[in-house]
């Protein structure tokens, strides 16, 4: 039987006649690219909580290969072994000495101060016990025994986004990824750089996105760094490249800083297959605090200082009037400061940024901050001006905007003033000759 060959099967059709269903098609794909738009910002599983290393002390990479009678006694011997290492390594790092310093500490006083020991690799046999092991130390009773380490500097706190660029594009926290969950298991306690860590959860991936990581404007800096509790941003980024499926997973990794994206450095690492993809990613994420910790004893980890709200100078008592007879005294009695709180509605960036603009060029304003931000919803604006209510009205509706209430609780809206209520219809005019009823 001869073999069916699908070349005789194709049909050459005019292209015109598929034009109407490829529009169809394509009309289709883009609802369907707007409902997975849609559905990336839907409920679901987002969110890394980060570990709380701040009452433990942290030493990695500590190598054992024991031997024994058993495959219990043999790895009871080699934890031993890993605590005393890793105590050596602890006392000598904090002291800038090499371990062989450290002074010689018993086994029962190690049991006491270790909180645990943790797996990085294990291979274990019938008689032997190989291993790379990671071994924490209670942050309250080890202290004790290291002493006080002067003279360290300390970072401010840095607002963590972390930046994974895949083949499906660049993601924060969007959806659970593997370099997000790599910050989450890094243990900063005994980093002299103090990141903050967002969850990833509810409106982080609004907030925290790609977007903010490259938009050089201070004004929404300001409000979500205030919001956070930071001082400062750091942008650690990834960019993984895999070579074929199963194979060798190639990573750059960037390490910005500030709102401007400054790199400090950049460095790349190759893990061997898909399961090793972790391991390279906790590298990659203590050689990037390395190089943040570079730059704070070079000192160029610094907060920009325009992301600091710098507050107005107050005059001192020497300038202002002290006498009756002083014409300014007059003048300055007359000004009053006062206080509001105006309800926007905010559904997006532009519109804050827009009616804050506008109230700060209002004559007579002082300040127009955010006291509580909600995109999508209703806003609230902290205002502090001086004059009378009537003239801010005046001048906001100058300026495209309308306040509305009275007292310190005011609403903003786009536009001039309300309408005013439509005048009754005069009578029509009685025809003469006639009576009037």
């Amino acid at each position: 039987m001869k073999p069916v060959n699908p070349s005789d099967f194709v049909v050459a059709v005019p292209a015109r006649r598929f034009r109407g269903p490829v529009i169809a098609l394509g009309v289709a794909l883009a609802g369907v690219g707007g409902w997975y738009a849609v559905a990336q910002l839907a409920p679901g599983d987002r969110g890394v909580a980060p570990i709380d290393s701040s009452s433990n002390y942290e030493v990695t990479g500590v190598q054992v290969d024991v031997a024994g009678k058993t495959a219990d006694e043999a790895r009871t011997a080699a934890w031993r072994l890993a605590q005393r290492k890793g105590w050596k390594v602890l006392w000598g790092r904090m002291h800038g000495l090499g371990p062989d310093a450290a002074p010689g500490v018993p086994d029962s006083t190690l049991d006491s101060i270790v909180a645990g020991i943790e797996v990085e690799q294990e291979q274990v046999g019938p008689h032997r016990y190989i291993a790379t092991l990671g071994i924490l130390f209670d942050r309250g009773r080890t202290g004790e025994m290291i002493g006080s380490v002067n003279g360290a500097p300390h970072s401010a706190p840095m607002l963590v986004i972390p930046i994974e660029m895949d083949g499906a594009g660049p993601v924060t926290f969007e959806q659970r990824t593997s370099w997000q969950k790599a910050w989450a298991r890094y243990r900063t306690g005994q980093s002299p750089i103090d990141y903050v860590r967002p969850y990833g959860n509810g409106a982080d991936p609004l907030l925290l996105n790609i977007g903010q990581s490259r938009r050089p404007g201070r004004l929404w800096w300001r409000a979500l760094l205030d919001q956070y509790g930071a001082s400062d941003i750091v942008v650690p980024e990834v960019h993984l490249q895999r070579r074929f499926p199963g194979g060798p997973i190639a990573a750059r990794f960037v390490a910005r800083h500030g709102p401007d994206g400054d790199v400090l450095g950049a460095f790349t690492l190759v893990a061997p297959n898909t399961a090793g993809l972790d391991k390279m990613l906790d590298q990659g994420v203590k050689q990037i605090d390395n190089l943040y910790i570079q730059a704070l004893n070079a000192g160029s980890l610094k907060p920009d200082p325009s992301l600091t709200i710098e507050e107005p100078d107050t005059p001192t008592d020497d300038l202002l009037p002290t006498t009756a007879d002083d014409p300014l005294a007059s003048v300055i009695s007359g000004i009053d400061q006062n206080n509001a709180t105006i309800q926007l509605d905010t559904a997006d960036v532009a519109t804050l940024d827009q009616a804050q603009a506008a109230l700060r060029a209002v004559p007579g304003v002082q300040s127009a901050s955010v006291q509580s931000l909600a995109l999508g919803g209703t806003s609230l604006l902290s205002l502090t001006y001086n004059g009378d209510l009537a003239a801010l009205k005046i001048g906001v509706q100058a300026r495209g905007w309308r306040l509305e209430g009275s007292g310190s609780a005011l609403s903003m809206k786009r536009g001039g003033p309300a309408p005013a209520p439509a005048a009754a219809a005069p009578a029509p005019p009685t025809p003469a000759g006639q009576p009037k009823p």
